[in-house]
């Protein structure tokens, strides 16, 4: 299939340099066993038993990267409060560098508390603020990706969206117009507020709802001539090099300019899917940075997507078990 090297390939993952901006957020869970009902509301009583924060959001994309050693810095804008030191020590923990996030008194750090009792969600707790940057936090924020351009030289930017806030239009337009003019790989993964701003980037990664939604597509067809279809319809708008479409359990379709497939997905026992758009994006723009292959970049993304469905709740992949996988299954 593949006459690749993976170790090589590995290896050399290990020399790119990612920046990551967007929305990084802390992810709480909450672990406990239900016994019985409250006798106030008929809801269950949680006994809470563990607490385990994590990186969560464009964080957890900075994660994934750091996992295949990639060396990475993750810029944004959180709030000056108590989650946000918690989320500045553990970006600092997993050794990816928070000199380019700005703390701002105007917002506060997004947190998603996660209530689990038998490997099931029984209710999440959102604590965030939604809107837009305000003129000075955009500034500063800009000020911050210009001075990380300067002083990194990065191979690669992932711009990462939630609709927290952080990626405005403004910020879109210029993080892009910055990453062309030094000649840096850009990879998005959209969301539908701000879907059409992403123009001439080299990687747009949305999943199949997410495109579906933005171009008004009722179909729900996802044979290759409706996504070849689909492609050619973002690309008017886009003027992107490359789709990389997740299609959830059938895997993901990539179309560049010469070339274009649907890989399906291997068969796994799905845990949980929560944080594998974060894992596909993250391999798919080490690979692409890596390599320029982007059929290699679409198998290996789909291979890591997978592997981190049977973990649950948000988890990075593991660079020992995708670097057997990817010798086993593209070999």
């Amino acid at each position: 299939m593949h006459n690749v090297d993976f170790d090589a390939l590995f290896k050399s993952i290990g020399d790119i340099k990612v920046g990551v901006i967007g929305d990084v957020m802390l992810d709480t869970y909450w672990w406990g066993k239900v016994d019985r009902i409250s006798p106030e509301a008929p809801v269950p009583i949680v006994a809470v038993s563990k607490k385990e924060e994590r990186i969560g959001g464009a964080g957890n994309v900075a994660l994934n990267l750091k996992a295949l050693q990639a060396s990475v810095h993750a810029i944004s804008v959180i709030g000056d409060d108590q989650d946000g030191q918690v989320l500045t020590d553990l970006l600092i923990n997993n050794d990816i560098n928070s000199d380019y996030i700005i703390k701002s008194k105007e917002r506060i750090t997004t947190n998603k508390i996660r209530i689990i009792s038998r490997n099931q969600q029984m209710m999440r707790l959102d604590a965030e603020i939604t809107k837009v940057l305000s003129e000075e936090d955009e500034f500063r924020l800009l000020m911050a990706f210009q001075n990380y351009i300067e002083s990194e030289k990065p191979h690669v930017v992932i711009l990462e969206d939630y609709n927290k806030g952080v990626l405005t239009q403004s910020v879109i337009n210029k993080v892009i117009s910055l990453c062309k003019s030094n000649n840096i790989i850009t990879a998005v993964d959209p969301k539908r507020k701000n879907f059409f701003e992403y123009k001439e980037v080299d990687l747009f990664k949305p999943n199949l709802g997410e495109v579906r939604d933005a171009l008004n597509i009722i179909s729900e067809s996802s044979d290759i001539k409706h996504l070849n279809e689909i492609h050619r319809q973002l690309f008017q708008q886009l003027s992107h090099k490359v789709s990389l479409i997740t299609l959830s359990e059938k895997g993901v379709f990539y179309q560049g300019e010469n070339e274009g497939n649907i890989i399906p997905t291997h068969i796994r026992t799905i845990a949980d899917v929560s944080g594998a758009g974060d894992t596909v994006i993250a391999v798919a723009a080490l690979v692409y940075a890596a390599s320029k292959n982007i059929s290699l970049m679409a198998e290996m993304a789909n291979i890591a997507g997978g592997l981190v469905c049977e973990e649950v709740g948000t988890a990075a992949i593991n660079k020992e078990r995708l670097l057997s996988e990817c010798k086993t299954l593209l070999k």
